[in-house]
């Protein structure tokens, strides 16, 4: 008898680790590996990182019931993890670069908002960007996004669909922990 209440609570305790991971895996965090040179040299191929599901809201879809509750509007500069816009199945990260109402311009490889004379700082990238891209007006609710590596990126210049949603938003990345720490937010 003794015996089966030490096993009964061992399952329990197992029981309760594995709810626990579970909130925290898909309601608190989300763990992610950089498949592609995009964010380079933020981001390298290969890092792992930890983004913050709830950094603007919660966008959650639990046995069939969509729960949606926007708690704040992501920052110019931000990183962020979010669903394709032309395929929701696949996760992007990317700089969080036009806001919404905003216009964003990209004329030899600076990037104008709102027709600004003033190009925004572009420090952070490898190498300058080339080209010319936009006007692109970004609808509310939505963000203009673009790669640090802007010359080797698939981003929101070239997408189908322009704009990520807040909806598609999955979180803020904050920390890359491997194969050093490196806080990103």
């Amino acid at each position: 008898m003794k015996i089966w209440r030490e096993l009964l609570s061992y399952v329990k305790l197992i029981v309760i680790v594995v709810a626990i991971t579970l909130v925290i895996n898909n309601v608190v965090l989300i763990n992610a590996k950089i498949p592609s040179p995009s964010m380079e040299n933020t981001l390298m191929v290969k890092d792992r990182l930890f983004g913050f599901r709830l950094a603007y809201g919660i966008n959650l879809n639990l046995f069939g019931y969509e729960i949606s509750e926007k708690f704040k509007d992501p920052d110019r500069f931000d990183i962020v993890i979010f669903k394709s816009p032309d395929d929701e199945s696949r996760l992007f990260i990317k700089r969080v670069i036009g806001l919404p109402g905003e216009t964003v311009e990209i004329k030899d490889g600076k990037v104008y908002i709102n027709d600004s004379s003033t190009p925004l700082d572009d420090s952070f990238i490898p190498e300058k960007m080339t080209g010319n891209y936009g006007p692109y007006k970004v609808p509310e609710n939505c963000y203009f996004m673009l790669g640090d590596n802007r010359n080797n990126s698939n981003d929101s210049r070239f997408w189908k669909n322009k704009f990520v949603r807040f909806d598609q938003l999955v979180g803020k990345a904050v920390v890359r922990y491997y194969p050093s720490i490196k806080w990103l937010g």
